[in-house]
């Protein structure tokens, strides 16, 4: 079981460390109440395929290393119980 746990926070600290940086590389929206008063359409090609740029690729990895953050510090915590 220890050679698990050791596994498991060596995973967990490259998602610890590659959480951090991708969230520090992600760039600020402000489309709050200004876009609501202004009326932006988001009907139009850059928020068709924003997937497909840098800044929909960073959000997409940082929601994956998200949930992958849950699931091993759960892990863990069953881990550390037993």
């Amino acid at each position: 079981m220890q050679i698990v746990k050791y596994v498991l926070i060596g995973i967990y600290l490259l998602n610890c460390l590659a959480l951090v940086i991708i969230t520090m590389m992600q760039s600020k929206e402000d489309s709050g109440a200004s876009a609501a008063i202004t009326g932006s359409s988001t009907n139009n090609f850059y928020e068709k395929n924003k997937g497909r740029t840098k800044e929909g690729k960073t959000k997409r990895w940082t929601i994956i290393l998200g949930i992958t953050f849950v699931i091993l510090t759960i892990a863990l915590g069953i881990v550390y119980v037993m």
